[in-house]
């Protein structure tokens, strides 16, 4: 997928063919990860709940970092798909290697900040006095080598951006494999070596993204877009940082805004009732499984569209949004029916509690026919961002978190005694409402000719 002969000029059929090879080992790679962090927890969770209250908290501060490393690795997603789509690789090198030092430089300042205010920011977080030196301990190891986050993340993104999501995926399979080892002789030992506790679950971290982070720097060596980090190029100057950042912002901010928003509806849900937090982040939990395709496919769309937006292929770029979307239309929406069917057994799992069964079984039957708006927004937002609109996902987030769901939760699940119900219709008017916004804004580039803009560099 690393030419622009290869994606265009091909039937709706060869096209889809196209787009299920791209985003199939992203979403092998999404589901692998989701697992191995299960079972994370689930070793964890065998040291005692403090240890397994610290790792959260300390994750939810790690949350944040993550959607600024993130936020970089769309906004060089972006220009280099673009740059490959005209053919320009010397250009997607360059940009490619800026976004590396942009992300090297963010990763080292958010570790500095992790050694000296780790424990400032868990106190923060709600974290009581029992959780703080085991949070502290954990965090400031995961943490301060923080640059290793945002080295595989951006790595993983230019990759992906010049069409090769199988190589993410093989690191990310036996990376993950030799993680969950490390966990266990970390945290428990083995033959007469005692482990760590949940100072070995924080290295055991610490040194699978290390490994991750070398192994995706030598496949971009081997790959199209290869560049040396310390080379000066020979006919290319260092003028993309704003591009970059200009892009990554509004990305950054949605994930912010997303975060935020969380945090607050969260704390409405805890308002109505413990029992029903607990089935709410059973349901979440169970849920994601049905809609991690969605972020594969919106990966494949990201590039697609990107590659196509800078080959001035604009109705390629249309053609593969819109099919992308359909295939993920269609594969949510069997997880929505599976979902529906099968969650009494799968609520099981969780609790024995029937009170708690029922509730979960009533948010996922009422999630289960959300799940196409739902693949209309991830990857739909995936295709805006290919084509450099990254500020409609970030509308489109601000008003589906602050203005629907958390009004909705406070009238449906507060004031009119709905409860779960309240909750998962909220969340599902949420995702209604920001597919049909996001649709518009894509088909409305095409329509103005907007879309010609992005692929000059407006």
């Amino acid at each position: 997928m690393s030419t622009t002969m290869e994606i265009h000029n091909k039937t709706s059929k060869q096209k889809i063919m196209i787009i299920l090879a791209l985003a199939t080992p992203a979403m092998i790679e999404n589901i692998l990860q989701t697992v191995v962090g299960f079972v994370d927890t689930l070793f964890v969770a065998k040291l005692g709940l403090v240890e397994v209250t610290a790792v959260g908290i300390s994750n939810t501060v790690l949350a944040v970092y993550i959607a600024i490393f993130m936020a970089i690795g769309v906004g060089a997603s972006s220009l280099i798909a673009r740059s490959i789509g005209a053919d320009d690789y010397e250009k997607a090198k360059a940009i490619a290697k800026q976004s590396t030092w942009i992300s090297i430089t963010i990763g080292v300042i958010f570790g500095v900040i992790s050694y000296f205010f780790a424990e400032p920011m868990l106190k923060l977080m709600g974290a009581e006095p029992q959780v703080l030196n085991a949070g502290v301990t954990y965090f400031r190891i995961v943490a301060v080598p923080a640059v290793f986050i945002s080295l595989m993340f951006i790595f993983g993104s230019i990759l992906r951006a010049a069409g090769d999501t199988k190589t993410p995926m093989k690191i990310s399979i036996w990376i993950n494999i030799i993680h969950i080892g490390l966990d266990y002789l970390l945290i428990f030992g083995l033959l007469g070596f005692a482990g760590f506790g949940i100072a070995g679950a924080a290295w055991a971290t610490v040194l699978v993204r290390v490994i991750g982070t070398v192994a995706l720097y030598r496949s971009i060596q081997k790959s199209n877009v290869s560049f040396s980090l310390f080379r000066k190029p020979v006919n290319r100057s260092y003028g993309f940082t704003y591009s970059i950042i200009k892009l990554s912002t509004p990305t950054a901010i949605e994930r912010l805004i997303m975060r935020l928003g969380q945090v607050l509806y969260f704390g409405l849900i805890v308002k109505i009732g413990t029992e029903t937090f607990a089935a709410h982040t059973i349901a979440g939990n169970i849920e994601m499984f049905a809609y991690m395709p969605g972020y594969g496919l919106a990966i494949a769309a990201t590039t697609l569209v990107g590659q196509s937006i800078g080959a001035n292929k604009q109705q390629d770029a249309y053609k593969y949004g819109m099919l992308t979307t359909g295939v993920g239309v269609i594969t949510l929406s069997i997880g929505g029916i599976f979902l529906f069917f099968a969650s009494p057994w799968m609520a099981t799992w969780f609790t024995d509690d029937q009170i708690a069964v029922d509730m979960v079984v009533t948010a996922l039957r009422i999630d289960a026919f959300a799940q196409p708006a739902l693949a209309v927004g991830l990857i739909v937002a995936g295709a805006l961002q290919g084509m450099g609109d990254t500020k409609s996902p970030m509308y489109s987030t601000a008003i589906g978190m602050w203005v629907i769901r958390i009004v909705g939760v406070y009238i449906l699940g507060i004031q009119l005694d709905m409860g779960i119900a309240g909750i998962w219709l909220s969340i599902a008017i949420d995702l209604v409402v920001r597919a049909m916004f996001l649709l518009y804004r894509f088909k409305y580039h095409f329509k103005t000719g907007r879309s010609i803009e992005y692929a000059k560099g407006n």
